[in-house]
């Protein structure tokens, strides 16, 4: 059986700037597979190339065997997209808009109308299927959203960060209407930056960071090739580079201690990877107080995907989306300036 979506060496550029350098995963049939990194990473660009909306400028991508580049008409009927930012027509009421998006994809009209209360029912949208979404709160909104991608039974729904900006209750209401959609045989692709949205969702998961994969496979995979417990400690709330460096050089001579990683993003903290014992913060902080070296904060945790992207990158996935809002103020600012 084919791959449900196959990426191969894919690349994307907008002028000077390279989107995406070289991306390449698979998806199994009903899997719900991730794409986790920190905007800007690649995430929209790579399924933008991956649902026809953008033209690659090298590579192979493929859905259900079909080539998106030589047949997106084909591969578009195999795939359902529901794109980060919400576009509803306000005047129309739910139901009305999913009789207009049953109208664009020339669904046949005795299917529509029986598939129509079929999926506002799924998704809960009954009491609300007859009023106009201008009054839909942003749960409901998303959750219509998902209706009108589904609506053609695809096999492929593709999902650009599918609870941003949702509470906790709405987003729990869409983690398991995906969860109900995969035991009903859809393949799901989502991206996200929410690690705890990949984690409890995903069979498996690609993290991307500046345009490529740097890791692939089950989130419990990906954590345990990271091996050991997380310590994060901090010598003060902001040590100088000289101080955390020597802290780091102590402790990794520390027979149970793996790695240490100095987080200079988060003020010089140290982030430790530790063989599992119970008294290893004692005998750390014993070690740190013979060398004369205060604690301002220190705590041990199992290993996350957040681990698995320091490990790869030196700096934790909040690290990397606060850089990214960084630059694109900067660039905001340039912009505005040259006005």
């Amino acid at each position: 059986m084919a791959p449900a979506v196959l990426i191969e060496n894919l690349q994307k550029r907008y002028g000077d700037v390279e989107a995406v350098k070289d991306i390449s995963f698979k998806v199994e049939p009903g899997e719900i597979f991730g794409l986790l990194g920190p905007n800007g990473a690649g995430k929209t660009t790579t399924i933008r190339c991956l649902c026809t909306l953008s033209k690659p400028n090298a590579g192979k991508i493929e859905v259900s065997g079909i080539s998106v580049i030589d047949n997106p008409r084909a591969a578009r009927r195999r795939l359902g997209y529901v794109a980060q930012e919400v576009a509803l027509d306000k005047v129309l009421t739910g139901r009305e808009l999913l009789q207009l998006q049953a109208s664009l994809y020339h669904l046949p009209s005795v299917f529509a109308k029986e598939r129509i209360p079929k999926i506002i029912e799924v998704l809960g949208l009954q009491d609300y299927a007859d009023k106009k979404t201008g009054t839909y709160s942003g749960g409901l909104r998303k959750r219509l959203d998902l209706a009108a991608g589904l609506l053609h039974q695809p096999d492929v729904l593709v999902l650009d960060e599918p609870t941003v900006g949702l509470d906790i209750e709405s987003r729990v209401v869409v983690w398991d209407f995906l969860r109900q959609l995969q035991k009903a045989g859809t393949t799901v692709l989502i991206t996200s930056h929410y690690l705890e949205e990949i984690d409890a969702l995903a069979d498996r998961v690609a993290i991307i960071d500046k345009g490529v994969v740097i890791a692939l496979g089950t989130p419990s995979q990906l954590k345990d090739e990271v091996g050991g417990d997380r310590i994060t400690l901090r010598i003060r709330e902001f040590s100088p580079v000289e101080e955390a460096q020597k802290a780091k050089d102590m402790l990794q001579a520390l027979p149970f201690v793996q790695e240490v990683i100095v987080n200079t993003a988060q003020g010089n903290s140290l982030n430790l990877v530790v063989k599992p014992q119970s008294d290893a913060l004692t005998a750390i902080q014993q070690s740190l107080n013979d060398a004369g070296l205060p604690i301002f904060g220190i705590a041990q945790s199992r290993p996350s995907l957040d681990d698995v992207y320091l490990a790869a990158t030196g700096q934790t996935l909040t690290d990397a989306e606060l850089a990214a809002a960084g630059t694109r103020d900067l660039k905001a600012e340039k912009k505005q300036s040259m006005k």
